[in-house]
Order: structure tokens, then C-alpha cells, then sequence
């Protein structure tokens, strides 16, 4: 101790300009050891000490201040939980502290847990009040404050306008349309709803969908999507849907699905010239119903002076009946949307048409184009299936499809199918739920706000038609 205490008080004495020469070595020495200058000497090193003390504390507090402290963002809506660790950030030598202005922003604090969560309720910038102590403070000490940031995103959907489309336009339809009716032995769920990058802008839906019973126990449902670039796409999506139905009314196809009856009875899969007769017969009677709509399509544009490619959209459609055997189902498309039937204990899917997929947008093909009559894969846009029993048809858009398969190669994926129906079952960020029955007196609510689920950059109208 005597020896720290010479060296304080030599440079304590040198500061003030009194230095101790080596001759007056000895004298010092007996100097510092006298009665007197011990005491205040023992005095001079306690106040030291003190002053040290007083500074680390200082100090730490200005550590803490200009400590960086990032949390979380937060979104207006959603639920929040973060935590502080405070091994972490080595705040082990805060005795005590506490949140204020949590409340105003829809926060709680949980000192047990050291948990911020909550449903914030406004968006902003705010600015959170952490107050403590440290462990070297007397209890009643003041607090002392920190002012960590925190950042609450609005809910994306709120930026999103929903501007009502022009009832006045000749070619006008419903923003939103949602049915559930008898469709032969079972049920049909469709909606088409138009997508919020249309909704901000008020402009139109350019899906569309069409369903019907047909004579002789066949039931046809039908979904287009009109090109996002096309001017009147709402009218070409419209139109081919009606027209599909209109051709299977007509009394030439009714006849033309009479002869598919007759060819059914003789149908087995081993039998190869049964089968070459019936694929035939669906290209013929398919492939005529897909070429009448193209040509009502190009009259169309004539007689409304437009060029045809003002009414592009793909379109996609299948015919279903129920036999005494099982179900026989056809179907026919153009463009990117798919068709999909699901066995009936969910643990197979097939798919009923390829879908038209570019590394561009303009990999999709539409049935106002000519060259899709005369190219050599025509013959493969048909399907035809017979099945035992089936427990969904599935019929989307790419609306849909985007949002919910993401690529091509998901659609023959039993598991993909699976995830999506429980999304449907309501095993989704909203929680929002359909119980696909016909018991459901909800159904068709439910499904119309599952429709609107939030996928980020998936904003375009969206079909879905679900036969059950």
C-alpha cells in the first residue's frame, strides 16, 4: 500500500510543479510515513478509489447508451413476440428495469420470460423507453434511460386499394363471383375473384368460369383466364366459357357424347382398338368444341373491330358423367392453367392436361391462336380417364396456381395436393377455413375469403373451381 501511496503522492506532487529530487529521497520517505500524512494519504487513495468507481459507472452507462439494440419489425395486425437476451447483449449487470410506451403501440412486456409480444395497431417508426439500474446502484437510485427503435410495417393489404370496376363499360362483369350448386351426383365450389393488382387500379376481372348439367348425364365445367395484356380479355374469357357450354347443348354434340356412351360400354384397357376409337372420338368432339370457340372468338373481334389477340385467354374445360361402373372424364386445354383429380382416398393425383409454361410470359398459349390447331401436340391436349370413384376435380388458374404450387413440377405431386387441401381446411396464416360439404350452410362465405388469402407478389385475378 505505502509504496502505491508514494507514487500517488509523487505524481500528485509533480502535477503542482514540486518535484522530489534524489537527494531529498530519504526525507520523503520519512515524510510520507508520519501520523499526519498517513491520514491523508489513506484519505487521498479512498477518495481514488470512490472517483474510479464513479467513473466505471459513468461510464458503463454511457456504454449502454451508445449501445446499437435492433429488434424485430413488427406488422400491424399479426401477432409479435421477440425476446430480449440479455446474456446476449451482456446486460447481466442490470439489477432492474422496465418498458414504457409499450401500451400505445398495442405491446406487453414479460419480465419472467423477458418476452415482447402483442397485435400491433398502427404502423410507424416508434421509439421504446427501456429504463433501468445497475447492479452497483443503492435501490433507490434513479433510473437511468435508453431509447431502443422499433419499426411496425402496415398490414400489406391495407396499402392495396379496392377501387369498384366501370359498370358502364360494354363489356363489364363482376369483380367477384362465387357459386355452389348440384352438379350431376356431386357438388361444384367455384369462384373467381379479381386480383388486387386489378383492384388498385379499378380495372376489370379477366377470369372466368362456366359450369352446367348437360343432356344425357354429362356435366361440363369450364375456366379461362384472359391475358393481362390483351384490352377486352374480360369479354374473350366470357366468351369462350359461354361457348364451351353452348356447343355441348347443341344437338349434334349431344349426339356426338351418345356415341361415347355405346363406346364406354365396350371400353377395357387391354383392349387396344377401343381405345384408339375412343381417343378419336374425344379428339373429334373436343377438339371441334375448342376450334368453334377460336372461330366465335374471331368473328367476335370482326364484328367489334378489334384485333383477335385484344380477346386472348387460355381456357381449359372437362366433362364428367357417372356411370353404373365409375366415372368416365374428358377434358381439353390451352395455357397455363391445370386440371387435377384426386383419387378417391387422396393418395394419387392425375393430371388431366399439360400446362403451356414459358421461361418468359409469353410462354402461355391462348385458344385465340391459330397455330395451336395446326401444331402437332394438338392431339395431346385432350385427357380421358375412367375411374371407380374420385374424391376432387380441381380446376384453377394461375391466379392460383402461382400461388400455391409455384412451379410445374409440384402439380404431379400427391403431397403438394395434400398441403393444398389442408390450406383449404384452413391450415393457413389467416386461419380461414372451408369445410368442403354439402352440409356446410357457410360454404360459399367461406370460400370466398379464402379466396382473398395474401401471397406476396401473387396478385392477379384467381379461379378455382372444386368438384366434390
Amino acid at each position: 500500500m505505502m509504496a502505491d501511496a508514494k507514487k500517488i503522492v509523487q505524481v500528485l506532487f509533480e502535477a503542482n510543479n514540486i518535484p522530489i529530487p534524489p537527494n531529498r529521497a530519504a526525507i520523503f520517505e520519512q515524510f510520507i510515513k508520519k501520523p499526519g500524512s498517513e491520514a491523508v494519504i489513506r484519505a487521498l487513495l479512498a477518495n481514488q478509489t470512490e472517483l474510479m468507481e464513479k467513473w466505471k459507472l459513468e461510464n458503463r452507462i454511457m456504454d449502454i447508451a451508445q449501445q446499437p439494440v435492433r429488434i424485430l419489425n413488427a406488422t400491424v395486425g399479426k401477432p409479435y413476440e421477440t425476446w430480449f437476451d440479455f446474456d446476449q447483449l451482456k446486460w447481466k449487470d442490470i439489477a432492474a428495469f422496465e418498458f414504457t410506451g409499450l401500451e400505445d403501440i398495442g405491446l406487453t412486456f414479460d419480465p419472467k420470460t423477458s418476452q415482447l409480444s402483442g397485435v400491433p395497431a398502427q404502423s410507424g417508426d416508434y421509439k421504446l423507453l427501456f429504463r433501468y439500474r445497475l447492479q452497483e446502484e443503492p435501490e433507490d437510485a434513479p433510473y437511468h434511460e435508453k431509447v431502443i427503435p422499433i419499426i411496425i410495417n402496415p398490414d400489406p393489404k391495407s396499402l392495396w386499394k379496392k377501387l369498384d370496376s366501370n359498370q358502364q363499360d360494354p363489356y363489364w362483369k363482376e369483380d367477384d363471383v362465387t357459386a355452389f350448386e348440384p352438379l350431376g351426383d356431386r357438388s361444384i365450389l367455384v369462384s373467381s375473384k379479381r386480383g388486387r393488382s386489378h383492384a388498385n387500379v379499378g380495372s376489370f376481372r379477366e377470369d372466368d368460369f362456366a359450369f352446367k348439367a348437360l343432356p344425357g348425364g354429362w356435366n361440363i365445367v369450364v375456366v379461362a383466364d384472359g391475358a393481362g395484356s390483351a384490352k377486352i380479355s374480360r369479354k374473350g374469357s366470357a366468351l369462350a366459357c359461354n361457348t364451351v357450354v353452348e356447343y355441348f347443348l347443341d344437338q349434334p354434340a349431344v349426339e356426338g357424347m351418345a356415341v361415347f356412351d355405346e363406346l364406354l360400354k365396350q371400353y377395357k384397357t387391354d383392349n387396344s382398338e377401343i381405345q384408339k376409337k375412343i381417343n378419336q372420338h374425344v379428339y373429334n368432339n373436343l377438339g371441334k368444341a375448342a376450334l368453334h370457340v377460336h372461330k366465335k372468338l374471331i368473328a367476335f373481334a370482326a364484328e367489334v373491330s378489334v384485333p383477335v389477340k385484344d380477346l386472348n385467354t387460355t381456357l381449359i374445360f372437362t366433362l364428367f358423367k357417372k356411370y353404373e361402373t365409375g366415372y368416365a372424364l374428358l377434358s381439353f386445354g390451352v395455357g397455363d392453367c391445370p386440371i387435377a383429380l384426386l383419387n378417391k382416398d387422396v393418395s394419387e393425383v392425375t393430371l388431366m392436361n399439360w400446362i403451356d409454361v414459358g421461361e418468359f410470359g409469353g410462354g402461355t398459349r391462348f385458344i385465340t391462336m391459330p397455330e395451336i390447331f395446326h401444331d402437332q401436340k394438338f392431339a395431346t391436349r385432350f385427357g380421358f380417364k375412367v375411374v371407380e370413384d374420385f374424391s376432387y376435380l380441381i380446376m384453377m388458374s394461375d391466379g392460383i396456381y402461382d400461388a400455391k404450387f409455384v412451379v410445374e413440377a409440384n402439380l404431379p405431386n400427391i403431397k403438394k395436393w395434400k398441403e393444398f387441401l389442408a390450406d383449404l381446411g384452413g391450415k393457413n396464416e389467416d386461419g380461414i377455413s372451408v369445410a368442403l360439404s354439402t352440409a356446410n350452410p357457410d360454404i360459399v362465405s367461406q370460400f370466398s375469403a379464402w379466396m382473398d388469402f395474401w401471397s406476396p407478389g401473387n396478385h392477379d385475378d384467381r379461379t378455382l373451381a372444386i368438384v366434390f
